[in-house]
Order: structure tokens, then sequence, then C-alpha cells
């Protein structure tokens, strides 16, 4: 079921929508419909789309239904409904305010674990971690690794204040006066 006959304004049409699209759905399906219009086997073609022999059948069948380019994109999809709504991101921005040990962690950060954990306690919904870093994210938040501090030394004035010069040293100072 090749396409016999393209007419100069499809081919055009077809070649300028391969140039344009950054859809590569549709920029396949134009390419498959322009190959089989010059002529090319529906198997030769399939197979350098490495889609099956039906997929190919269907999209010049459409194209010979309409006529239309644009027919060759894909249709709209609603997706799976999202899980985190926007009560999900205040209650992060609440615990977020708080110490994970006022909850009874036994941490003084929060980690995404944790933030998992309280947020499945709170909504009962399980969220990934790159859900709650992706939360994180547009709460404003970055991640940073916590440093240890150590307190000062209260003797170190003591320890560094009579330390012995070098002789070398002192000698070349002495030379060089």
């Amino acid at each position: 079921m090749n396409i016999k006959r393209l007419t100069a304004n499809e081919r055009r049409q077809l070649e300028s929508l391969l140039r344009q699209t950054h859809d590569i759905r549709q920029y396949r399906r134009a390419l498959a419909v322009l190959e089989s219009g010059g002529g090319k086997p529906v198997a030769d073609i399939a197979q350098m789309l490495r889609v099956s022999q039906q997929s190919v059948y269907n999209w010049i069948a459409k194209f010979r239904r309409t006529r239309d380019v644009q027919e060759l994109a894909d249709a709209p999809r609603s997706g799976r409904p999202a899980v985190w709504t926007d009560q999900t991101a205040a209650r992060l921005q609440t615990l977020l305010q708080d110490s994970p040990q006022q909850l009874g962690y036994f941490a003084t950060q929060w980690t995404v674990p944790l933030l998992r954990e309280q947020l499945w306690h709170d909504t009962s919904e399980h969220f990934s971690t790159q859900t709650v870093r992706r939360g994180l994210h547009r709460l404003g938040y970055v991640w940073k690794r916590a440093r240890y501090v150590l307190a000062p030394d209260p003797l170190r004035e003591k320890k560094t204040a009579n330390l012995p010069r070098r002789q070398w040293l002192a000698k070349a100072q002495r030379t060089a006066d």
C-alpha cells in the first residue's frame, strides 16, 4: 500500500515538516509517508525506522484519508493524574520549618527518605524520591551537605605562643640583616 501519487505541494509540505518539527514521532511518520510516496517498500521503511510494518501502513492510511501533514502529529493524551497537590506542597513547607526531632525522629536534619516517610504518614500517599526532590526544588530549597564545626580550642594561644624557631631560618634571617 504505497502512496503512488504525492502531489508536488504535498511533497513540499512533508519536506518542510521534516525540517521544522522537533517531535520525533511526527518526523518518523512524515518520513514514512514521504518514502512511501517515493516508491520505497513498506518493509524497508519499517526496518529503517525500526517500527512495525503495521505502524507504517496506519500512518500511510491516515495521510491518504486526510491529505493533511498536521494529522501525522500525536493526539493529545491526558496521562496519569498527578498525586502531588498544592496541599502536599504546603505540608512539605510546614515540615521543613520544624525539626525532625520534634516529630520523634532521631535526626537533626531532614532528608528525602525522612520527608517521604512523614508525607506517607500525613497523606497516605507514597511519593518517589524524585517527586519529593522536585517539590523541594519548586519551594526553592537546595541540598547542602551538613558540615561539622568543631568548637575553637580555648588553649590554642598557649599552644602556639612559644614555638621554637627553626635554627636554619633564624640564621638565614640574621645573615640577611
